[in-house]
């Protein structure tokens, strides 16, 4: 699961730069705030809020992008650059969480948390 979900060269260089260590408390972070901008987007969609919901989502994608969840970064993207259209055309939110609950167990077994 994890070769699949998460870029192991993207994560490899990011514990080579900030330590291991360091990874793993920002992995921790990112887990703990990630479910809420899950819960912002839907908020936001909800109450037609679309800045809201173009900020959780660059969030996300910055966030996933930067410990090599390529496919949580790319769908967060989408989103962002898409906005409203984006989610009503599809089902992108329920896609999106269930991208990060495989990124969350990926994370979690690569820092050992």
């Amino acid at each position: 699961m994890t070769n699949e979900t998460i870029d192991q060269a993207t994560f490899a260089e990011l514990q080579d730069a900030a330590g291991a260590e360091f990874v793993t408390e920002l992995v921790q972070t990112f887990l703990e705030e990630a479910p809420e901008m899950l819960k912002e987007l839907r908020d936001s969609l909800a109450a037609g809020d679309a800045d809201s919901f173009r900020r959780a989502a660059h969030s996300l994608k910055s966030n996933s992008l930067t410990f090599g969840a390529l496919t949580l970064g790319a769908m967060a993207r989408d989103l962002e650059l898409g906005g409203f259209a984006a989610v009503r055309q599809s089902d992108a939110l329920d896609a999106l969480t269930q991208e990060y609950l495989r990124v969350d167990a990926s994370l979690k077994a690569l820092c050992h948390v």
